[in-house]
This record gives structure tokens, C-alpha cells and sequence, in this order.
């Protein structure tokens, strides 16, 4: 069985994590989502408000998995027996960042591989800062985020414009 880790902050999902995601767990005989925990980030959802929020976007996909991590993503990988981790690329500038973080990987523990996965074009300029930003503004977030959680994000996006 093949068990691959799809990592990020997911702060929020997007409708470019699900599909992602969707595309991943085609491919997979199990997918690990792994919402990976930096002490030095400011997340406008905390960890359990986003892994709701994946489970509830993700309903339906029966392979998916949803765990919450700290640390190098490696190591995490390596605790949960996953052999490959998923990276979605949207676009050029992604690629060279990502590069580096599989050659990384690839340091730590070359039995692990890094599979990267085209964003949908549709897809390409999005990012969970760039929704939040456009939420911000009042612009219309209804193609970025899944309908499953906007009413979560559109109270919690209220909440912090009230609150300054």
C-alpha cells in the first residue's frame, strides 16, 4: 500500500487544496493531509477550526486521512508510513522553491518522493493569503473557497475586520 502526505498550513483550505487533494487521493491508496503546525506563523484559524474545516471539505474521500503535525515534514512522513509527499505547483515561481524543498527532503531521507501536481489553471494565482485578502475587500470568494466551510470563513473574516 502506498501512503503519500500532502502538507501545508491550510489556513484556510482552498478550493486549489481540494483539488489537489482529489487528484492525490486518485493516485494513493491513502492520502495523509497533514496540517503542519509553525510556532513562528500567526494562523487566522486555529488547528482544530482548519482540520474540521479539510474534513468537511474533503466529504467524500474515503482514502483521505486529516492529522495535525509539527516539525520536519520528513520525519513526519516517516512516523505515518507515507513513502511519497505531494506538492501542488501553481505556477513557475512555486517550482524553484519547491525544487528546493524535495532536494531537502531528498537529504534527509532518499527513500522518501517528492510528486508534484500541476494546479488547474483556474487555480494558478490562488493561495489561502490571497483569498483572505480578497474577503478582506469584499470581493466575491465563492470560486476560492469550498462551500462547505464559506459560512466559517465569512464569520471569521467579520470577526477580525470588527476587530481591527
Amino acid at each position: 500500500m502506498t501512503v503519500a502526505l500532502y502538507a501545508g498550513s491550510f489556513d484556510p483550505i482552498t478550493k486549489g487544496h481540494v483539488d489537489i487533494i482529489a487528484r492525490a487521493a486518485r493516485q494513493f491508496d491513502h492520502l495523509i493531509v497533514a496540517i503542519m503546525e509553525n510556532p513562528e506563523k500567526h494562523y487566522f484559524f486555529d488547528v482544530d477550526q482548519r482540520k474540521a474545516m479539510i474534513l468537511d471539505s474533503i466529504h467524500g474521500l474515503t482514502n483521505v486521512s486529516v492529522m495535525i503535525g509539527n516539525g520536519l515534514t520528513v520525519e513526519f512522513a516517516k512516523a505515518h508510513g507515507a513513502s511519497v509527499l505531494i506538492r501542488g505547483i501553481r505556477a513557475v515561481s512555486d517550482y524553484e522553491y519547491e525544487m528546493q524543498q524535495a532536494i531537502a527532503n531528498q537529504s534527509l531521507d532518499e527513500t522518501i518522493e517528492t510528486f508534484f501536481l500541476i494546479s488547474r489553471p483556474q487555480y494558478s494565482f490562488l493561495s489561502s493569503s490571497i483569498a483572505k485578502q480578497i474577503a478582506y475587500y469584499g470581493g466575491d470568494v465563492s470560486n476560492l473557497i469550498p462551500e462547505a466551510i464559506m459560512d466559517r470563513f465569512m464569520e471569521r473574516m467579520k470577526r477580525y475586520k470588527e476587530a481591527g
